[in-house]
């Protein structure tokens, strides 16, 4: 897919249409601890064989998401639409 690098966006902060420079942010891991159901859920697999269900290796997603930040060139201030999404590959033109 190609993403122009830079594109003329509505500016949350300058309240009107300027031209914003295009990022791209690699999407992180969650911050905050495990759930108590994914906690729970690891504790079952551990111990005998995958009882009390097989282990779920090798189910990864195939492809990563793209988070794309927005950048003013007025006020130089950032900004993101959405939460990313997925794409196998991204080209800025």
């Amino acid at each position: 897919m190609k993403i122009p690098k830079v594109q003329r966006r509505f500016c949350p902060f300058c309240r009107k249409h300027t031209e914003h420079e295009v990022i791209r942010v690699s999407v992180s891991r969650k911050k905050r601890a495990l759930a108590e159901g994914q906690r729970r859920f690891k504790r079952a697999l551990r111990g005998y064989g995958g009882f009390p269900r097989p282990n779920p290796k090798g189910r990864a997603k195939p492809t990563r998401k793209l988070d794309l930040r927005y950048r003013c060139r007025e006020c130089g201030k950032q900004h993101i639409i959405g939460e990313g999404f997925r794409i196998k590959k991204a080209e800025f033109v």
